[in-house]
């Protein structure tokens, strides 16, 4: 290379050196100027509440003082040299240790030094090469942009008394994967439940759309509170089509995470009409019909959800057949209790007694037309006579028995209030609640708790349809956007066995047992007997008279009509014989 090319090749490296020497002193000043604009003001602020510290406390008794001069000198320790006096200093320093340490450096050490430095430099760009930060996933929207200016402590100072929020202040604005979190200080009279009933002012002074869901909790420490802009979902971007291979309910939208309920609770669903109560339920049905050893019985009075399950569930949808499923569902769970081995607490599902979920989709609907159903039966006498039935009573000792028994209930309604929507009996039995969208805060503290509100479950405030809240002891309130199960799917799934009590076997053990075979004419057939049929037959041979049919319910503790049906099969078996007076006595040859 010549000598003027050398030159010029030099030229253009200073020159280039030099922009970017110029480029950095012009961003770093420009960072500096905005810092102090921003925090001279907290100097003023400390200098403020330093005086009045000293004015009522002159003689320094408490540690009033000293806090004040804390967060004085940290507020002036915070404040940035302007970019010349900052050069100034650092050239000052450098020639003052220049000046005196290096004519006492030996050359050896001048040698090792600079190789070291040389290593040093070469390790650096090698890092810095090898350990590229990677871009920040989470980039602002312009929404978030003008949130995160107005969530500033500066902007939030300026305005907060003009919009009633005078005595907080914001901390530093974060932006998660589920929104903008922000801690706010409380100080005076405010606390985390007065906060929430500022919402509207909040929402005026940072300007947010009135579609904005905004969560406001207590912080982790006194005199703090947690902001929370949701004006992102940790669920999105997700598939939340249902699949066999995506099995859960739906996904947390604050942390991501996959939320699943597990089979054996008792759930109450509820949710106002278009808020997504069937869909959501939909992922649970399957897991509840789906195997061996789960059968599931669906009542509904509407005739929809439950037409779409009737190839793999037992389906109730007249007030009749609601009432004829829970006694057989009754029946069952006194069976099983009754030869339950001792020491055992909970019954073992199995493939000939599996466990068995019993849905109620529109509760209220449910027990206002199931109630004082028509029902011929026959009397102690002998006679027919019109009953009325109510489902309702076998449904309340399902939901407070029915657990140790491995039979679940599941109530579903859009009209969630104690009494009507939910009985009074079933209510406190419920472990999990899943709320969807409702309208009122009553009705949400109804479904999730009377201490819901104030721990941040607000089911009234959640967006409709798919969205919703889970409290089963283990979660927060945060909401979880539940996965969508088409009906096309659902008709799609495979066919699965039918529970019907007369097919199931009635031992602990799964042994089978003999099928009740009614008579002939010619030749009456006299089979074995257990469950529920075999309490009504001891009743009766223990028994030092005839009984009447009446006194059994009684005797044995079932329902009416469990035992009209027992005292039926049992006649026609040739197990019990009726005598003209209508009472009934054992047959002690079968």
């Amino acid at each position: 290379m010549s000598h003027p090319s050398a030159w010029q090749t030099h030229r253009q490296y200073a020159a280039t050196a030099a922009r970017w020497t110029a480029d950095r002193w012009a961003k770093e000043s420009d960072r500096r100027r905005t810092l102090r604009a921003t925090r001279k003001p907290l100097v003023r602020d400390a200098r403020a509440a330093l005086a009045q510290a000293q004015a009522t406390d002159p003689q320094k008794v408490t540690s009033l003082v000293h806090r004040a001069e804390r967060e004085l000198a940290t507020a002036k320790r915070r404040v940035p040299d302007p970019m010349w006096l900052f050069a100034s200093k650092a050239a000052l320093a450098t020639a003052a240790a220049g000046y005196v340490g290096l004519p006492l450096v030996p050359g050896r050490v001048w040698m090792w030094a600079a190789v070291a430095v040389g290593v040093a430099v070469a390790g650096a760009v090698l890092w810095a090469l090898l350990h590229r930060p990677a871009a920040s996933p989470i980039e602002p929207t312009a929404e978030e942009r003008d949130l995160l200016k107005r969530l500033q402590p500066e902007h939030w100072r300026e305005h907060a008394e003009q919009r009633g929020l005078a005595g907080t202040l914001t901390g530093r604005p974060r932006l998660t994967e589920s929104g903008i979190v922000v801690a706010v200080r409380l100080d005076g009279q405010w606390t985390a439940t007065k906060l929430r009933g500022s919402e509207d002012h909040i929402r005026a002074l940072l300007g947010a759309r009135t579609g904005l869901r905004l969560q406001i909790k207590a912080g982790k420490q006194g005199g703090w509170a947690e902001l929370t802009l949701r004006t992102r979902s940790a669920a999105d971007g997700d598939d939340l089509l249902w699949a066999p291979e995506r099995r859960s309910l739906g996904i947390d939208t604050v942390t991501g995470e996959h939320v699943a309920v597990a089979l054996g609770e008792r759930l109450l669903i509820a949710g106002r009409s278009g808020a997504g109560k069937s869909v959501a339920s939909r992922p649970l049905l399957f897991d509840a019909s789906e195997g061996d050893t789960n059968a599931l019985v669906i009542i509904d009075l509407k005739r929809v959800e439950g037409r779409l399950w009737d190839h793999r569930a037992r389906v109730a949808s007249t007030p009749e057949e609601v009432i004829a499923v829970v006694d057989e569902v009754e029946a069952e769970m006194h069976d099983r209790l009754n030869v339950l081995p001792k020491g055992q607490d909970t019954w073992g599902p199995t493939a000939d007694r599996p466990r068995i979920t019993v849905v109620v989709d529109e509760g209220a609907e449910v027990v206002t037309a199931a109630d004082k159903v028509p029902f011929p039966e026959e009397d102690g006498d002998g006679k027919t006579k019109v009953r009325t039935r109510s489902a309702l009573p076998g449904l309340e000792s399902i939901a407070r028995m029915g657990r140790a028994a491995c039979i679940d209930l599941w109530w579903m309604t859009q009209k969630p209030t104690i009494g009507d929507g939910v009985p009074k009996q079933i209510a406190p039995q419920i472990s999990t609640s899943i709320c969807l969208a409702v309208r009122t805060p009553a009705e949400a503290r109804v479904v999730l708790g009377e201490d819901a509100q104030a721990k941040g479950w607000n089911a009234d405030e959640l967006p409709a349809p798919g969205v919703a809240l889970i409290r089963d002891g283990k979660r927060g309130p945060d909401p979880v956007k539940v996965r969508y199960m088409d009906k096309a799917v659902v008709i799609a799934l495979p066919d699965q066995p039918i529970w019907s009590r007369t097919t199931t076997p009635a031992t602990a053990t799964g042994a089978p047992t003999l099928t009740l075979v009614k008579p002939s004419a010619a030749a009456p057939v006299v089979a074995a007997v257990d469950g529920t049929d075999a309490r009504i037959l001891d009743a009766i041979e223990t028994a030092a008279a005839p009984v009447r049919q009446k006194d059994l319910a009684e005797t044995t503790g079932l329902s009416k009509g469990t035992v009209s049906k027992a005292v039926k099969r049992l006649t026609d078996t040739g197990h019990i014989t009726r005598q003209p007076d209508g009472g009934l006595t054992a047959d002690k040859a079968a």
